[in-house]
């Protein structure tokens, strides 16, 4: 199977739950949050974070799908683009709520 779509191929919410669903039932997916609102100073601000194995996912909580460090605005306003380096490969995540990266190892 294939790790990521196709380059030309437009990348929606279908695609990424569909990602998670295979790679999380293989028991190798990562998140890792880049950004994240921060309501202290009204804006979004860096986070220091690093990848981390997925333990569970529930697509009943729809903003996150019980993903600490994932957030979905769901609408228009979520933007999905291919990522991919020599030891993962997935999807970067950007919206007004921050970003993150959801990713399996190669």
């Amino acid at each position: 199977m294939k790790i990521i779509e196709r380059q030309d191929k437009k990348i929606t919410l279908a695609t990424l739950k569909r990602f998670i669903k295979i790679h999380f039932n293989e028991g190798n997916l990562y998140v890792k949050q880049k950004s994240d609102f921060d309501g202290m100073t009204d804006c979004v601000q860096s986070v220091n974070d690093n990848f981390r194995k997925i333990e569970s996912i529930d697509f009943n909580q729809l903003h996150t799908f019980g993903i600490k460090g994932l957030w979905l605005v769901r609408h228009s306003d979520d933007s999905f683009y291919n990522y991919q380096t020599d030891e993962f490969a997935g999807f970067e995540i950007y919206n007004c709520c921050g970003s993150s990266l959801i990713v399996t190892k190669i």
